[in-house]
């Protein structure tokens, strides 16, 4: 496949937009498989196709509105749909392979956990789809999956309804209320021990807060926990911010790759951005794990239930957040000793890469792989 440059200035609204998603996954370490429905709508052209972002996996089945469609054309990077009608109900099924994405992007399979990343376009390598910032669907999201393996199974928003299978599955059913882009879906299935709290909002909504980590290190998240409720309050009493959902859920794995990912409702981390033990982690550990927690945290709503127009755009949210986690440091320890840090930071990474040949913009033109666009500058 070529490598194409996307350009900040070729920016277009999309032709159709998306409200709502549902999700059905059955979990299989080679052959999982996907059944999406999408509900679709014409905001462009009325002769534009439907080009949807889509690739490594296996297309089995497409249909409009319950009937077979075979006008579509297969590319490297997508399915174009052509003849479509303005408003229709989109299903497609597709099959992954978890177990052998070595990515790391969309779902993948790793120490017997299932896992997904979709910033910035990972959610593409799950099904097709409109794979962008300025699409928000509501997302339902139903996953079957081995009881004994996988008793833990978790997606964005609230669970609205669970049960058992004659041949050892379970399933549940997951409902975000609030629309989202692609690239905040999130799935993790496996065996974790947990920790749990509440935590009750200034309007009096009791939230239930859920910390998932691997087996044998449950003591050393407390301090986690302790850190998200925190945020939680500070965001309420600073900014008249209220968590929105019924539940928050943390899951803390080695394996992840990403540091941490502000997934709607549904943080994952790697463990040594959320663990840390009493008897023998630093000051410094405590001070990163609260900051790392309050920032995935204050994304709610400075990342999630307002994003970014497309990724050229990525400072906005980034930086907004940032600025907003170095002023709840500020707040939990000293103004001062934070101003440091930050200078210390700016002085030794941001600048240096700005003197190099490296140097680019908050803001850049163009890009080639959207993965680099996460550097200190922007």
């Amino acid at each position: 496949m070529t490598l194409v440059a996307k350009r900040r200035e070729d920016y277009r609204a999309p032709e159709f937009t998306i409200t709502d998603i549902a999700l059905d996954f059955t979990l299989d370490p080679s052959a999982t498989k996907v059944v999406s429905e999408l509900k679709v709508k014409r905001q462009g052209a009325a002769n534009a196709p439907l080009k949807l972002d889509g690739e490594h996996m296996q297309l089995l089945e497409v249909a409009i509105d319950d009937l077979p469609f075979g006008d579509y054309e297969q590319t490297d990077s997508g399915l174009v749909l052509n003849n479509v009608p303005d408003a229709f109900t989109l299903r497609i099924v597709t099959q992954v392979n978890p177990s052998e994405n070595k990515a790391l992007e969309g779902l993948y399979l790793s120490n017997g956990v299932y896992c997904t990343q979709c910033e910035a376009e990972g959610f593409r390598r799950i099904t097709y789809y409109l794979d962008r910032p300025d699409v928000l669907a509501r997302f339902t999201v139903k996953i079957t999956g081995d009881k004994a393996s996988l008793p833990t199974m978790l997606a964005n928003g609230n669970p609205i309804e669970q049960g058992s299978n004659t041949d050892g599955t379970h399933w549940i059913l997951w409902q975000d209320p609030f629309p989202k882009p692609s690239y905040l879906f999130a799935l993790v299935a496996g065996s974790f021990d947990q920790l749990t709290d509440t935590f009750v909002t200034q309007s009096g909504k009791s939230v239930a807060l859920e910390l998932f980590v691997d087996k044998g290190k449950r003591q050393r998240g407390e301090f986690a926990l302790e850190a998200l409720k925190r945020s939680m309050r500070w965001d309420e009493e600073v900014f008249g911010l209220e968590y929105d959902l019924d539940i928050y859920m943390i899951v803390a794995v080695d394996f992840f790759n990403m540091g941490a990912m502000e997934n709607k409702g549904l943080n994952v981390f790697n463990s040594k951005f959320v663990l840390a033990d009493q008897a023998s982690a630093t000051d410094e550990d405590f001070f990163n794990v609260e900051s790392v927690i309050a920032h995935e945290y204050f994304h709610n709503w400075t990342g999630n239930r307002v994003t970014c127009r497309d990724w050229f755009q990525l400072s906005l949210k980034e930086g907004l957040t940032v600025f907003r986690d170095q002023q709840f440091s500020s707040d939990m320890s000293s103004p001062l000793s934070n101003r440091i840090k930050q200078v210390r930071v700016m002085r030794e990474h941001q600048f240096a890469e700005d003197a190099s040949a490296m140097s680019h913009p908050i803001r850049p033109d163009e890009v080639i792989e959207m993965n680099n666009f996460y550097t200190v500058t922007v």
